[in-house]
């Protein structure tokens, strides 16, 4: 039996142990999960959360529930104060001046500043850096020259007047820029914290934010937890205090957890369950501005030939993949930008302006392939799909390897790989055919165009002309020549016949109803900022 000194030991422990929390909140690591946890399985392992350097839509989604930027998007996906509390814009529109919050703060405690701004931006274009993500932000005055080393980053259009004044100049006006403000790339991000660690963002201990969560741990390939963050700007505003993030590759592991009460919502369900699920009142439907399709390496047989791309494009029967394998309210791609961006007159959408920029026709693709010089005496070399591991991948790469299986009699494999390994390897060059997706990091045609135009693009593709004509969309300030000019990109991929279109995402995700007040922005991406259960 415990004696009354002993009760009295334990009494001033705990009451040491939480004045501790209450002075420096909570620890790092685990902390336990009760019945107002939100529980989101998400689909795969970060690579990273750097927003100079994550390029996938899982890493993007953890990232919104982590870091705020100037703006933030709303329930309609339209940007709206965040760390800005005001901007003015000039007369030309090239010039904003963003005006912060006070007293803004890190995750870890430390002051938070328009310089963190100027230097997180500077670091994406710096190409030192080799950020993906550095197109993004040629909009800024001489971004692009300082990225491909024909100007400084003193010459960039970003500069801290002071701790609470950003200004920003454009190379032209561009009317998304405020949207692309919410993006990931334009995040801050924490001088000290990047060069203290050089994979900073790769775990807990080192990892610094300043949005409504902070990451308390991170178990690779496991799970990830969060906790509210008492220094956001906006804290009042989130009601959730944990957050427990398992991870999971497997659609149907993930949905296991969902169904077995270990978890509360995550996305993509194995389609052989969504008739079920909807019946059951379990499936949702999200929005999502993004593409699913394959990429040909252009510097690997057989697919230096343009017209053999085009052929194994044209026995694609892409009703069939969307009908019976994808679903989800998914919708057939026989053109790369998605529905859901208007023209510039504000009405017309810019996929419905468009033409279809791929058809179907096995046999006519047969006489292409023979013209380009295979038949029976000069077969095609071996072809490997390559996809990153996940159920519905592999059934997409299996329907593909039956149709060219059946087409052109081609020796068809098959090869899955870890996300990471296989996003270095589509990155590098290492195979001739992948999967690939694009999801949109801003509501503009201009963002998937662009996939093409980099140095060092997936299809190992480089064209003069196509760059010309990017760049001329970048800076044509009349709606009408700029939207012209965006068809006559996208007519361009498929006069080259850089990719195989599939189909058009959304996000349908499973939930069982108990987390409140969340939205889906149209990237796809779900915020809990305001989330509660």
């Amino acid at each position: 039996m415990m004696d009354k000194r002993n009760l009295l030991k334990l009494m001033v422990l705990a009451l040491g142990v939480s004045v501790l929390l209450f002075v420096f909140g909570y620890p790092r690591g685990e902390q336990p999960i009760d019945e107002h946890t939100i529980r989101y399985v998400i689909e795969q392992e970060p690579s990273t959360l750097d927003p100079a350097k994550s390029t996938t839509s899982p890493e993007a989604t953890v990232q919104l529930q982590l870091f705020d930027g100037l703006v933030r998007l709303n329930d309609e996906s339209e940007p709206e104060a965040a760390l800005a509390k005001s901007w003015d814009i000039s007369d030309d529109g090239r010039e904003y001046t963003f005006h912060l919050r006070p007293d803004l703060k890190w995750s870890n405690g430390e002051p938070l500043t328009a310089h963190d701004f100027e230097y997180a931006w500077k670091r994406v274009l710096d190409p030192e850096v080799h950020a993906d993500n550095a197109y993004m932000l040629y909009v800024l005055k001489n971004g692009e020259a300082f990225n491909n080393g024909d100007a400084t980053a003193d010459d960039v259009g970003v500069k801290a007047t002071d701790d609470d004044t950003l200004v920003v100049t454009l190379e032209n006006p561009t009317a998304y820029f405020l949207k692309l403000l919410a993006s990931h790339s334009y995040y801050p991000v924490s001088q000290k914290a990047v060069e203290a660690h050089e994979n900073w963002a790769a775990n807990a201990d080192t990892f610094v934010s300043n949005g409504p969560y902070r990451l308390l741990s991170w178990k690779h390939n496991g799970e990830m937890d969060f906790i509210k963050n008492p220094d956001y700007w906006d804290a009042d505003s989130v009601k959730t205090e944990k957050m427990n993030w398992p991870i999971s590759e497997s659609q149907s592991t993930r949905l296991t957890l969902v169904e077995g009460g270990e978890a509360d919502m995550t996305v993509e369900p194995p389609v052989a369950d969504q008739k079920r699920l909807e019946e059951a009142g379990l499936l949702h439907i999200g929005p999502m501005l993004g593409n699913y399709y394959y990429v040909f390496n252009v510097k690997a047989e057989p697919f230096t030939d343009p017209e053999v791309r085009k052929a194994f494009s044209m026995v694609i029967n892409r009703a069939n993949i969307v009908n019976n394998i994808v679903r989800g309210g998914k919708e057939a791609a026989y053109a790369f930008v998605p529905y859901g961006m208007l023209e510039s007159n504000g009405r017309e959408d810019f996929r419905e302006a468009g033409s279809y920029l791929v058809y179907e026709d096995v046999e006519q693709a047969k006489e292409i392939l023979k013209n380009a010089g295979y038949d029976k005496n000069h077969p095609l070399p071996p072809i490997t799909i390559l996809y990153n591991t996940s159920e519905l991948h592999k059934a997409i790469a299996e329907a593909v390897q039956d149709a060219w299986v059946n087409a052109f009699g081609a020796d068809v494999r098959l090869q899955n790989q870890e996300t990471k390994v296989f996003l270095a390897d589509r990155e590098a060059g290492k195979y001739q055919v992948a999967r690939a997706s694009w999801v949109a990091d801003y509501s503009d045609p201009q963002n998937f165009l662009e996939v093409f135009s980099a140095e060092d693009n997936d299809s190992q593709y480089h064209s003069d002309d196509y760059n010309e004509l990017i760049a001329r969309i970048r800076t044509t300030p009349n709606g009408a020549e700029r939207d012209a000019l965006m068809h006559k990109a996208e007519q361009m991929i498929f006069d080259e016949s850089l990719v195989m279109p599939l189909y058009f995402t959304t996000q349908p995700y499973v939930t069982n109803g108990s987390i409140q007040n969340y939205f889906w922005t149209t990237l796809g991406l779900v915020d809990f900022k305001k989330a509660y259960k």
